[in-house]
């Protein structure tokens, strides 16, 4: 190990002030110096570079190092990002709001923030408690401020934790996006190079929100989707999935109207460790597990399940064929659903537009040619959906979506839920379930089918070879599907551009291959439409044998 890394992680020890991390790189250190190969290596890791923003700012496994999240990279982000706050406000004094979740140390980022950006002269409003991340979007167009940032790591596996910034003023409350970030990284790193963290000023002068706030954005998200008068009480069951949305959601839900649900007691408090779910991701297996015992055994209608900071939302519905009793829905399938809701609420308006990432259904577009409105595929992420013109509705497969742009330009589990309630009570007082819904989407716009096959790694590297692979020898046919076009968005004109492949197929098929942008996972997204039900299940099963078989031969 060079010398260099050496200077580097003393260097880092003599500016930590967290107690913890100090003494696990003080070990460290020591021994590597004596010798021990696998301490070098960690260390070498640990220093061999540092985190940066990407789609959702920082984000990464906790730890002491300049690769990891701590309390020494966060304060040289807070100081990074108060200098480009200064800088773009030309003179006013900045206002920037920060939120966090209950990850762990996610109270000691926020606090640490919100010190470092009062000391730098920014006024500092800390939200009052841990909370939803799209409380903290609204609280940034609520209060006018000039920037949030939310301590978060949303789904990722228990050890991480993440910084999420946001803009206002001209970007509505949108998260980053370029030339944002690397002016935000250049400023971090100006920071990292010429000032110890033991020396940046810090002040508790900083503001904590009123309880208003948070009213505000109940009220708001209430609005979204009241309950329809006179219908009768849906069975339906939450999980928060251990994370921070039930307190919010409750009121949200009492507010519209909306009778309890039964709720998954094991997931319902906060909780860092996730002790009941590998990943807490509702996409990810047995996940769900606990919530499904719940709904049998509370013979349910439905389950909503968030996030563990409440931005994105799953459904599931029974299905007497599945071993559990239930199915979840695709991100596809509620966000074509939404959109549909949404489509209705604003046909004639002019310039309404719906929205939706290039690795989503082109069922969106389907539905906005119907109704007459605009249509705008994106690249992945929210901070890109919720700049599209027009907006009324966006969405992600990946369980995102955003269904109020007026108060919340990210995507927002919690009013995604509301709508989705209504949508499924309405349903109820028609004699109709969300089944009924999907098969009338489907005679509405034809028959959409979609799936995922993604490869989770340890080695990053394993994703570039296989990116590099794809671009060296693009493939001509998935199976017996012949490629009709093949698409490098690096090289798109068109100014989609990113680490991205698209495939049309011949059948008109599409399959799209990226790399995840918040964990470590290949991700290659399969969407067919087929003259019945049957037949696009049958030409998506025989797209995913293809995409599995590619992906094993280059793996």
């Amino acid at each position: 190990m060079s010398a260099a890394v050496f200077e580097q992680a003393h260097a880092w020890l003599a500016q930590d002030p967290d107690e913890e991390t100090r003494s696990e790189l003080a070990d460290l250190i020591a021994r590597a110096e004596k010798g021990d190969p696998a301490a070098a290596r960690d260390l070498d890791d640990r220093f061999n570079g540092r985190l940066q923003f990407g789609t959702a700012g920082l984000r990464g496994a906790l730890g002491a190092g300049s690769n990891r999240m701590n309390r020494v990279l966060v304060a040289q982000a807070a100081a990074g990002f108060a200098d480009f706050l200064r800088e773009r406000t030309a003179g006013a004094v900045p206002t920037v709001v920060v939120g966090y979740d209950g990850r762990r140390n996610s109270d000691v980022f926020a606090r640490d923030s919100a010190e470092l950006f009062a000391g730098a002269g920014l006024r500092a409003i800390l939200l009052p408690r841990r909370l939803p991340t799209p409380v903290l979007a609204f609280a940034v167009r609520h209060l006018g401020a000039d920037a949030g940032v939310m301590v978060t790591a949303s789904h990722n596996p228990p050890n991480d934790n993440g910084y999420k910034v946001y803009l206002g003023g001209r970007d509505e409350g949108s998260q980053i996006v370029a030339p944002s970030d690397g002016l935000i990284a250049t400023a971090i790193q100006r920071i990292a190079d010429t000032r110890s963290v033991a020396d940046l000023p810090r002040s508790d002068a900083y503001e904590i929100a009123g309880e208003d706030v948070v009213e505000a954005y109940v009220t708001a998200t209430a609005a979204v989707g009241p309950a329809p008068a006179g219908v009768d009480d849906l069975r339906w069951v939450y999980t928060a999935m251990h994370g921070v949305g039930w307190e919010t959601f409750a009121r949200v839900l009492e507010t519209a109207g909306y009778a309890a649900p039964a709720l998954v007691a094991e997931q319902i408090e906060p909780d860092g460790r996730f002790p009941t779910v590998s990943f807490p991701n509702p996409e990810e297996p047995g996940a769900m597990d606990l919530a499904f015992a719940t709904a049998r055994a509370a013979d349910a209608e439905l389950i909503i399940a968030q996030d563990p900071d409440a931005d994105r939302l799953a459904v599931a519905i029974p299905d007497p064929a599945s071993a559990e009793g239930w199915r979840r829905l695709t991100g596809n399938e509620v966000g074509l659903l939404l959109g549909l809701r949404a489509a209705r609420a604003a046909q004639g308006t002019e310039g309404a537009a719906l929205a939706c990432s290039l690795v989503s259904s082109p069922g969106l577009g389907a539905i906005a040619e119907r109704y007459g409105l605009g249509w705008h595929e994106t690249l992945t992420g929210f901070k890109w959906i919720s700049r599209a013109p027009g907006l009324v509705f966006g969405f992600e497969e990946a369980l995102g979506y955003l269904v109020n742009p007026e108060t919340v330009r990210d995507k927002d589990g919690i009013s995604a839920s509301i709508a989705f309630l209504q949508l499924a009570t309405e349903a109820r007082v028609a004699g109709k379930t969300v089944v009924d819904l999907l098969d009338e989407l489907s005679a509405e716009i034809g028959f959409f089918a979609s799936s995922q096959v993604s490869i989770r790694v340890d080695d990053l590297s394993v994703i570039a070879r296989v990116m590099a692979a794809l671009r060296l020898d693009p493939p001509t046919a998935f199976g017996e599907v012949a490629v009709a076009q093949a698409d490098d968005l690096l090289q798109d004109p068109s100014g989609l551009g990113g680490d991205v492949l698209r495939y049309a197929l011949a059948d008109g098929s599409r399959i799209v291959c990226r790399p995840s942008g918040t964990e470590p996972k290949l991700k290659v997204y399969l969407d067919v439409r087929g003259d019945s039900a049957a037949n696009a299940a049958t030409r998506l099963a025989a797209a995913e044998t293809a995409v599995r078989a590619l992906l094993q031969r280059l793996g």
